[in-house]
């Protein structure tokens, strides 16, 4: 299942890099400002970029940083040799095991423990704030959850792994959750039923790196862009806003609690954690053009290319008009598929924005 984020435009990567090529061929330095999933700031790495990324989301800066600083992982988790793992030796006699590999098959071999995800996100639970339990998970898998995650806070906490080797595992952890999450498409709420992929087992896979790509020149920022926006310099900036009114931080906040490794108040039916911290102005159309107006002024950067949508809180023409008070605006437009949730009645095929504003 891998990712599974409204709003990525992972299959629009091509598209868009190629805008870029055309906007500025000697280009070598891009921005992806609202990074999300990561995947396009990946891909910029994969076309030879140096790539500074940013968003406000911890789970974003955990896919980040193993997208943009990996290229060899068998070089890393020396750590995992002062412990003392009893590995299946019949794995090592068919395959060549690195100690990736070795940290992976002891975290999917713990014994599960019934902690927060086990209360608050399985129908065997006892959540703090709710007489009904959550089905988010099986009890099975929400108590494997647990116990790897406290797994790997301890291997951090205890210096065995280190910072890019954290997020990692974290990475890694939320890809197998996504797998056997007992969801429509986002976290907002759990499905009454538990679909066939949610009674599966929690297995973590390694994830596949290229050794031949590049991990230098990158940077990644986890912030608000309206905040950071003067931080960054770049020959193009790539946003891609959230642009409706459902918030990324409650929409994902079971993802964002494994990223950050607490254990918040779960509120209400849903159990969604304290979540305004991470509000986002783009979600506001009272607000939107204040926290663009922010991004614009303070960006050491000439060209903008945003992503949009028909179904953004402002008409296209009227974000066209806006923009031109900052430079000359260039507009283009194509269809797109949309991210398919548990909203039967919304149109498969949206009409997608590529806004190129060149500031004065």
């Amino acid at each position: 299942m891998g990712f599974r984020y409204i709003g990525s435009k992972n299959k629009l990567s091509d598209l868009i890099i190629q805008e870029i090529k055309l906007i500025n061929p000697s280009a070598t330095r891009v921005i992806d400002l609202m990074a999300g999933t990561g995947l396009f700031s990946k891909a910029l790495r994969e076309n030879g970029f140096a790539v500074t990324a940013v968003d406000v989301m911890t789970y974003s800066y955990h896919h980040l940083n193993v997208h943009l600083f990996v290229n060899d992982p068998g070089a890393l988790f020396k750590g995992v040799n002062s412990l003392n793992l009893k590995n299946d030796d019949s794995l090592s006699a068919l395959f060549e095991i690195d100690n990736y590999d070795r940290i992976l098959e002891h975290l999917n071999n713990l014994a599960p423990m019934k902690g927060y995800f086990y209360n608050e996100f399985s129908p065997e639970g006892c959540p703090a704030n709710s007489d009904q339990p959550r089905k988010y998970f099986t009890a099975e898998n929400a108590s494997k959850i647990d116990a790897i995650r406290e797994e790997i806070r301890s291997l951090y906490d205890n210096r065995v792994v280190n910072d890019i080797e954290f997020s990692i595992l974290v990475h890694d952890l939320i890809m197998a959750v996504n797998d056997i999450a007992n969801i429509a498409g986002t976290y907002g709420h759990y499905l009454s039923k538990f679909v066939k992929r949610a009674l599966d087992p929690i297995v973590l896979t390694r994830t596949l790196f290229d050794a031949n790509e590049n991990i230098a020149g990158h940077k990644v920022y986890k912030g608000y862009a309206e905040e950071l926006a003067k931080e960054l310099e770049g020959d193009i900036c790539y946003i891609d806003p959230p642009y409706i009114k459902r918030q990324y931080a409650a929409n994902y906040h079971v993802l964002e609690t494994i990223a950050r490794g607490d254990e918040p108040e779960a509120i209400g039916i849903s159990g969604l954690r304290p979540w305004r911290d991470q509000y986002s102005n783009f979600c506001s159309k009272v607000k939107i053009r204040d926290s663009f107006s922010k991004i614009l002024l303070n960006l050491q950067c000439r060209d903008i290319l945003v992503s949009y949508s028909d179904e953004g809180l402002l008409g296209i023409e009227e974000l066209v008009e806006f923009f031109n008070k900052f430079g000359d605006v260039v507009l283009k437009e194509f269809d797109y598929k949309r991210f398919k949730s548990h909203q039967c009645n919304q149109r498969e095929i949206l009409t997608e924005y590529l806004i190129h504003l060149r500031k004065h």
